[in-house]
């Protein structure tokens, strides 16, 4: 994530949420690994192609995605948060072309065309029997059922979430930091454990208690395929772009800025170097330096006393 905070553009960026209606969850329990790679493909597919629209932008977004499948109380909610670009290289040209500070593209439109790829996307799928349909799944398994089943989702208002990032792109990528190495729950929401149940926090001052068993099946919907890939760079950010036209996007921007009255655009600070523990709270907010019993006090850190060396056993046989 620090690498990736080095390639952002000098300009502003979007929040954009892609979530799957709750009807599709049993369909994809039962097929993690295709139905997670058509949520990246159909969100990815839908921003680049709003991008390319010559009635929209004609340009060329960049964005990164990573996937999270927990609510607050780790119950299964797959969905992407993407980190949008405010605009984008024009196409065949090294043109800036930038998008309103507090408008990237309609609700209604994203909704509407990511809902036609994921869906048209999970029809070919099920021709194509790439899908498992045993079990929980088996009611979709015939093609007429199949078909209702997604003709019902089509009436249904696929509304994603955008918000610009008014704390700025650094911020919100930190956000996604926290998120991208970490399980369902940290230790810290674990509050307690008794006859009753796990007792953790989930949202604000509130908490919920499950029993035992439940609470290891909500954790266990978060377990990812082996080697599945949750955070992924689109556009720009692309790994193809990386060298190419992201730089090419960075020194047009640099170029456009304009240096203020009187006096020269003063070159940005270099960023400070954070030890491992700075490190560690700005990604997680773990504050290594708070006392992790009355979470007031501040620890200090001491020498460990030496040792004295053992005394030396005497041979007595």
């Amino acid at each position: 994530m620090t690498a990736r905070q080095a390639r952002i553009l000098p300009t502003h960026y979007f929040h954009v949420v892609f979530t799957m209606p709750a009807e599709l969850r049993g369909l994809t329990l039962c097929n993690r690994q295709i139905v997670f790679d058509l949520l990246f493909a159909a969100a990815s597919a839908t921003l680049l192609d709003l991008g390319r629209d010559p009635k929209r932008l004609g340009a060329q977004l960049g964005f990164t995605a990573v996937l999270h499948t927990w609510t607050r109380d780790l119950r299964f909610h797959p969905h992407l948060h993407c980190i949008v670009t405010g605009g984008g290289l024009a196409e065949g040209d090294e043109r800036w072309v930038p998008a309103r500070r507090r408008y990237l593209f309609p609700l209604k439109v994203i909704g509407a065309l990511f809902r036609g790829k994921l869906l048209d996307a999970l029809r070919r799928a099920h021709a194509a029997h790439q899908l498992d349909l045993g079990g929980a799944c088996a009611e979709l398994a015939p093609p007429r059922a199949f078909a209702a089943f997604l003709a019902r989702l089509y009436r249904i208002d696929w509304l994603p979430y955008v918000k610009p990032t008014f704390a700025g792109p650094r911020q919100v990528f930190q956000y996604l930091g926290r998120y991208t190495h970490r399980t369902g729950i940290s230790n810290r929401r674990l509050l307690a454990m008794d006859d009753r149940g796990v007792t953790f926090a989930t949202k604000g001052a509130k908490t919920v208690t499950v029993a035992p068993q439940e609470f290891i099946r909500r954790f266990l919907l978060h377990v990812l395929p082996a080697r599945f890939v949750k955070l992924r760079h689109y556009g720009l950010m692309a790994a193809g772009n990386a060298t190419g036209r992201l730089e090419v996007a960075r020194k047009v921007l640099e170029s456009d800025a304009s240096p203020p009255a009187g006096g020269t655009t003063a070159a940005p600070a270099a960023p400070a170097t954070l030890d491992w523990r700075e490190r560690l709270y700005e990604l997680t907010g773990i504050d290594l330096s708070l006392c992790p019993r009355c979470k007031t006090g501040r620890m200090i850190r001491r020498p460990l006393p030496q040792l004295a060396a053992p005394p030396e056993r005497r041979d007595t046989s």
